[in-house]
């Protein structure tokens, strides 16, 4: 099928709702691993992965750090809302937030958060909307006890913002985070705050697995992309070509440069863990630039240039992950995948299990 005819609705299929995991598996490496590299498919456990990389692969996983970022608050006249914070600006006092609310409020407008300033929380004034009128984000300065930053407001007042899909219903009518979240849903790479969502591909490493591929030669390297709420958002347009794609804050290492370049020096592969690793390293293919931000949207028919391997967890329908997927191992393949797992009960999204995919 060429690209150019692929629409939204060949993204989509049926999921049973037994299958979007809800908890993280007992131990991170223990979880299952479709090796889908080709056909036949064949089913693993995790901690097989190092069995099924090369001496002088290069391993590239995302270091970002998810960051409490969903804060729950009150207008002025008493109204509820939910702010998750997008990004935190130059200064550290002001942010970009999603605001759920039932009437939104004007700019100006001042909004008591965890309590209010008075009540051992913090305040926020509406500056308007961002990047301008139209934006689809909130621009706000925050306002806390001694100058604290949006940072430390954050991690003393704030909760993981979880995905829609996992539930964690409380007494209070709110789903915050549970304290297994605090650790599971953190990878054992995050070191760079400032993501909303987990790479969750690289969930399933722990000590153990790092060790092996150690010992086997396979070489480890670092990028930062710090992941948006938009990952979750979805794709509203039948037309691909009419969807914008949302924006993410990257920087790539000049010590991942090096470890790319001896990759290719020695005829290894590049395996990126997850699809955040893709995006940023195919972004700085096609730009030249290291830092920056990337709306990068891969669908069918995109020429990749750095990536050969990628593991990444299964994903939701209509997705631009799927859409990724389906260009990084081929259509039909990712569909054949897909219903695989579906027969063999793997486990769905955050929480879920892991598959390996060979570039097409």
């Amino acid at each position: 099928m060429p690209a150019q005819r692929f629409t939204l609705r060949d993204f989509d299929f049926e999921l049973p709702a037994q299958l979007i995991a809800q908890h993280p598996c007992a131990q991170r490496s223990a979880s299952r691993l479709l090796d889908g590299r080709s056909q036949p498919l064949v089913d693993r456990i995790f901690h097989q992965l190092p069995d099924l990389l090369h001496s002088g692969d290069l391993l590239v996983f995302n270091d970002t750090q998810v960051v409490k970022a969903r804060v729950f608050g009150e207008k002025a006249s008493g109204g509820k809302l939910e702010l998750l914070i997008e990004r935190v600006l130059p200064g550290g006092h002001e942010v970009v937030a999603h605001m759920k609310v039932s009437k939104k409020p004007l700019p100006g407008a001042r909004l008591h958060l965890c309590g209010g300033l008075q009540h051992g929380g913090f305040d926020a004034t509406l500056l308007g909307r961002w990047p301008d009128a139209d934006g689809p984000l909130f621009h706000l300065a925050l306002h806390g006890p001694q100058e604290a930053t949006a940072w430390q407001l954050m991690e003393q007042h704030g909760h993981l913002p979880l995905p829609p899909y996992i539930e964690r219903q409380q007494a209070s009518g709110h789903d915050p985070d549970a304290a297994e979240d605090g650790e599971r849903y953190q990878t054992v790479f995050a070191r760079q705050p400032g993501a909303v969502a987990a790479p969750t591909a690289a969930l399933h490493f722990d000590a153990g697995v790092l060790a092996a591929l150690q010992s086997k030669g396979v070489e480890t390297a670092s990028v930062t992309l710090h992941v948006g709420a938009g990952t979750f958002q979805p794709v509203k347009t039948e037309d691909l070509s009419q969807h914008q794609m949302h924006s993410e804050w990257y920087d790539i290492p000049l010590s991942t440069l090096a470890a790319l370049e001896r990759c290719r020096q020695r005829g290894g592969r590049v395996l990126a863990v997850g699809t955040t690793s893709v995006r940023t390293l195919e972004s700085w293919a096609a730009s030249g630039n290291t830092t920056g931000d990337t709306n990068i949207f891969i669908t069918p028919g995109f020429q990749f240039q750095v990536v050969d391997l990628l593991l990444t967890n299964f994903h939701l329908p209509k997705s631009t992950l799927m859409m990724l997927v389906s260009a990084f191992a081929g259509y039909e393949h990712i569909q054949a995948l897909y219903q695989h797992a579906i027969g063999q009960q793997y486990r769905f999204f955050s929480y879920g299990d892991a598959m390996l995919l060979q570039r097409q």
